[in-house]
């Protein structure tokens, strides 16, 4: 009878872990389920998810005393449990102390031609949520994206410029971009692409031009807001052309 008294408080703590862990995944997925935009749910998890954690591993850790001075082994094992969720909520955090990330430049319009960038013709400044214009900001952006991604580059390809558009097209269906409007005649289609974790839209636009019989793959990805974008943009022009020269 007192083990299973006692044991309340293992049970408990446990509760308030997987209502904790519950809590972490609505933040990270309820602009996917229609609860709020995305940067409703990325300010929740920067404004509470280190609180959640150091409080659900203090909290854990006093169970697990408790637990071990009454000898309860199930409230042990249950306590312990939730203090290692509550290291895993913190360990984005304990990561950045140890190593801190690398400050990513405050630009969200990454292109693979920064003096003729690809132009969206379909798209504008309407599209839904956007804070953040379609219009290239010029020299001042370019010198920015070249200090931060000198390896974001044309696609230079042996398909024909045909060919290289219907492979491209391919592709950004593949990796489940949305596409917005597609011009055969001119090689060139718009898309809108959803970020995994907050679902954070970009819209990319993707232009292909002819060079004798071979052919040249231009990629731009804009975020609708957020003044910088964490290195997302630059990373799924690296993902794309990966996927295209594969």
């Amino acid at each position: 009878m007192t083990n299973r008294r006692t044991s309340r408080i293992g049970t408990l703590i446990l509760i308030i872990a997987i209502l904790a862990v519950l809590a972490v995944v609505v933040m990270i997925f309820g602009a996917r389920l229609g609860l709020w935009d995305p940067i409703v749910g990325f300010g929740y998890i920067r404004n509470y998810l280190n609180p959640m954690g150091l409080s659900l591993l203090a909290l854990s850790t006093l169970a697990l005393i408790s637990q071990w001075v009454t000898s309860n082994r199930t409230g042990v094992i249950k306590s312990l449990v939730a203090m290692l969720i509550g290291l895993a909520l913190i360990a984005p955090m304990l990561h950045g102390l140890i190593k801190p990330a690398k400050r990513a430049p405050a630009i969200h319009d990454i292109t693979t031609d920064t003096v003729n960038p690809p132009a969206f013709l379909v798209l504008d400044d309407t599209r839904q949520g956007a804070k953040n214009s379609l219009l290239y900001a010029g020299e001042k952006v370019a010198t920015i994206q070249k200090k931060a991604y000198p390896y974001i580059k044309p696609i230079q390809s042996n398909l024909s410029a045909t060919d290289a558009y219907n492979k491209a097209l391919t592709i950004a269906k593949d990796k489940g971009w949305e596409i917005i409007a597609q011009q055969p005649e001119l090689r060139h289609f718009e898309a809108t692409a959803q970020t995994t974790f907050f679902a954070f839209k970009d819209d990319v636009v993707v232009k292909v031009t002819p060079i004798d019989n071979q052919s040249r793959v231009d990629i731009r990805s804009v975020s609708r807001i957020g003044r910088s974008d964490r290195g997302v943009n630059a990373a799924r022009i690296v993902e794309f052309t990966k996927s295209f020269n594969q």
